[in-house]
């Protein structure tokens, strides 16, 4: 148990109090007449917004027209990528963005009249009681009936000697570069990484990739970890299978050895996962379980074993998705303004997508959980360049894979890399939460011609086999 504050001993009290300021800001309607507080320790908006899917994804852009401009020639045309103005780049993002997060929380602190925003860091002291500290009204104390958690993760530090002394960036301040570095040094394989290493590399920087793994995104289907590591190792210098064992700064830049070879970068990026911000809010002291790797154990209906007390998102599951943690939020807030009525959140067919050059776009079970699981099943894949669009885009590398179920015929797993990705998983995604057939979405609805949505029909097709059965 923490210790208690010295000063004040009466908690100030609040119908219900929120961790966090990203998906837990987005308080519906039907709370307007109870009395909110919000505790945020760091930028408001969280994650995704101010460092995370957001302006990546706006980096993104630009560094994919970069892309494309350097290799045009395969469609005839001569292009040329002349450089890019990283800070034009990055002021536009964030010119953007700082002022969403600004105006975000001048409204919580002064326009919500049901809301009070504590700026600090809080953590528990006792059944659904915090303390907070750093905010301007000092340590303060304060307690409500019902507790919604949503603090989110923060990027992990992993023990390199003469990693904290050397200096580095994580997805939290890489962005906010002044200028693009000419050598870029990142150490990971999975989101983070790649769409950093695609960004950089695009955009201009010799970027050096380390990974412990011997693919990249090495938790995705194998056969599209493997076509990645192969098509991203044609812009990246990738050195994997291999731990940084040290890392020290010299007047040439950062040395990063590894493999028994010297690295030397200008800038390190350390990608290398996030940790749920559980132990910084105390959560033993709140009577909180929590599961091995820190995460909050929560059921369907965003219920912790402490009555009243709800947890969603980054400190509560390990997706680490937006789209999730807002699902989650939607779900969370009805349950505690309505307990007669509670609500439960599906995780059937949980998307996600990496938006980096390749694109990735993926929901479901891999073929290698499948396997593992002893289920009955076939897989369907089929390529780009099987397409007429895929004809015009001269794509030789992209595919689409699905795996049914030859028992049920429902879709247990879909894989997609190439161009729109992201995109493309869509109505697999809705076939595999509405339990509609492999059979019924690949013959009973039309596919344009010759739009890219053609792959994934022709994947489906694939895995039904000529009979038309799964």
């Amino acid at each position: 148990m923490s210790d208690s504050p010295a000063s004040p001993t009466t908690p100030q009290q609040f119908d219900l109090i929120i961790i966090g300021s990203g998906s837990g800001n987005s308080i519906p309607d039907y709370l307007d007449d109870w009395n909110i507080a919000i505790v945020e320790r760091g930028t408001f908006g969280g994650t995704c917004l101010n460092v995370g899917c957001i302006p990546s994804k706006m980096f993104v852009l630009p560094a994919d027209a970069a892309l494309a401009a350097q290799t045009s020639g395969r469609l005839g045309i001569d292009t040329q990528f002349n450089g890019a103005d990283f800070p034009a780049i990055r002021d536009r993002v964030f010119g953007r963005i700082d002022s969403i997060s600004d105006g975000g929380r001048d409204y919580r602190a002064t326009g919500s009249s049901n809301v009070t925003l504590f700026e600090g860091t809080a953590r528990f002291i006792g059944d659904k009681v915090f303390e907070v500290a750093g905010n301007e009204q000092g340590t303060c104390v304060i307690s409500a009936p019902q507790v919604l958690l949503a603090a989110g993760a923060r990027p992990v530090v992993p023990p390199i000697p003469g990693l904290v002394e050397t200096g580095f960036h994580t997805s939290d301040s890489i962005m906010r570069l002044d200028d693009l570095p000419p050598r870029l040094g990142i150490i990971g394989g999975g989101f983070i990484a790649v769409e950093m290493g695609h960004v950089f590399s695009a955009l201009g920087s010799q970027v050096t990739l380390i990974n412990r793994s011997h693919t990249l995104l090495r938790e995705f289907d194998l056969d599209i970890s493997k076509r990645f590591t192969q098509v991203f190792e044609q812009r990246v210098d990738l050195r994997l299978g291999h731990v940084p064992t040290k890392v020290r700064r010299t007047a040439d830049g950062i040395v990063i050895t590894c493999g028994g070879e010297d690295i030397v970068v200008d800038e390190l990026l350390v990608a290398t996962g996030r940790e749920p911000n559980s132990d910084l809010l105390d959560v033993d002291a709140g009577g909180l379980d929590c599961h091995h790797h820190g995460t909050v154990v929560v059921d369907d209906s965003m219920a912790t074993n402490v009555d009243g007390v709800w947890a969603i998102g980054d400190i509560a599951n390990s997706y680490q998705l937006k789209h999730v943690a807002n699902a989650e939020a939607a779900v969370a807030f009805w349950n505690i303004a309505h307990p007669d009525d509670i609500r439960r959140q599906s995780y059937k067919a949980v998307p996600a997508a990496v938006f980096s050059n390749p694109q990735v776009g993926t929901v479901g079970l891999t073929e290698q959980e499948a396997l593992a699981r002893g289920l009955p099943f076939t897989v369907g894949q089929r390529d780009y360049a099987g397409t007429a669009y895929g004809w015009a885009i001269v794509d030789e590398t992209s595919f689409a894979k699905v795996l049914v179920d030859t028992e049920t015929g429902l879709i247990i797993g879909a894989h997609i890399i190439g161009p729109q990705a992201a995109t493309l998983i869509q109505p697999l995604i809705q076939a595999m939460e509405f339990d509609q057939t492999a059979e019924e979405i690949a013959r009973a609805v039309f596919y344009v011609h010759p739009a890219l949505t053609e792959v994934v029909e022709n994947a489906l097709l694939d895995a039904l086999g000529p009979s038309g059965d799964a």
